[in-house]
């Protein structure tokens, strides 16, 4: 077993910065590759399920990944991409309603190695926070508009805080970025404003425009000084809950595949409590942590159908659109 004493972790520059970089974190062939067999499988089977549905015409198998994924959604439209997700949507809800809980996904949720790591910024009660999703953005050129959302196209400038209910301003929560794919500046790696998390959370605007769909920072407010964040598969993006941050959009020929997931103390609110949480490592209580895929998966089954009877009535976001940054 690798111990987290072999990664070097700079909580120094995390502080000073709000984001870090850390490389070889996860092992590409025990980590990685089970993720991406997982996500071909799943492209096969909705591929065929579509295909005698009548909403495809072709396979398109003899395609490269990339292009075969946006010719795919070009045909079948933006819903064909939330088969794909490992969270729900905020509205329209239902028992069919597809997500993607395999057991892939979860072992790299809960990978020994990388919770080590996690350990040292959230402490020894962890809790993986359910505001998470998988982002695989084919390039641009080959989308149509109604792709222009953050989980296929680029992500507008945000914190990750100012996503979330105001329950969570002070819930100690680490996002970890996970490249499956090289994250590059040509196909859309993450951006960062440098020390912004040291000016707290700022207004959101919810999109209203098809160039800006959903909520993000302002121009005047987000700044010029922006830090792009290339990083190789295996290694990892870690920031503060109020670094404002986003995604460049993929001027490439290849997919750029990464997964956000979220982290943080246990008995802090998540900020998005209509979705389940679950304890990854207790050193208090360690039979706590939830080791089996099935138990994860059965806790987002039950929300689906909860949300499916009685969403919540105060919805998922705080802002209204009338904050005085919006008009």
């Amino acid at each position: 077993m690798i111990h987290s004493t072999t990664i070097h972790v700079d909580l120094e520059r995390f502080h000073e910065q709000g984001y870090l970089v850390i490389d070889d974190v996860l092992d590409l062939h025990r980590d990685i590759d089970p993720v991406v067999q997982e996500y071909n499988a799943l492209l096969e089977s909705l591929v065929t399920t579509w295909l005698k549905e009548g909403k495809l015409s072709s396979t398109y198998a003899d395609l490269p990944f990339a292009e075969r994924l946006a010719r795919v959604l070009n045909e079948v439209g933006p819903a064909g991409y939330q088969p794909f997700d490992i969270s729900l949507p905020f509205t329209g809800v239902t028992e069919e309603t597809p997500i993607h809980l395999g057991q892939a996904i979860f072992a790299l949720l809960t990978c020994p190695r990388l919770v080590d790591v996690i350990e040292r910024f959230v402490g020894p009660e962890i809790l993986s926070n359910p505001i998470q999703h998988v982002r695989i953005k084919p390039p641009e050129r080959l989308l149509t508009p109604a792709f222009r959302t953050s989980l296929v196209g680029r992500a507008d400038w945000h914190q990750d805080q100012g996503v979330a209910l105001p329950e969570i301003d002070d819930t100690q929560m680490l996002t970890v970025w996970i490249p499956i794919t090289d994250a590059t500046v040509e196909n859309g790696c993450l951006a960062i404003v440098p020390g912004s998390h040291k000016h707290g959370l700022v207004t959101h605007c919810p999109g209203k425009t098809e160039d800006r769909p959903g909520l993000h920072v302002p121009d005047e407010i987000r700044g010029p000084n922006l830090v792009p964040v290339p990083i190789k598969p295996g290694g990892v993006l870690l920031l503060h809950r109020q670094t404002i941050h986003g995604s460049l959009g993929n001027n490439s020929h290849e997919v750029r595949w990464s997964f956000d997931l979220r982290y943080q103390p246990i008995g802090q609110p998540t900020g998005r409590p209509a979705f389940p949480s679950f304890c990854v490592r207790s050193r208090r209580d360690p039979a706590s942590a939830v080791r089996d895929w099935r138990v994860w998966a059965d806790l987002w089954r039950a929300t689906r159908t909860q949300l499916t009877t009685n969403p919540p009535e105060g919805g998922f976001t705080r802002w209204t659109g009338n904050e005085p940054s919006c008009a």
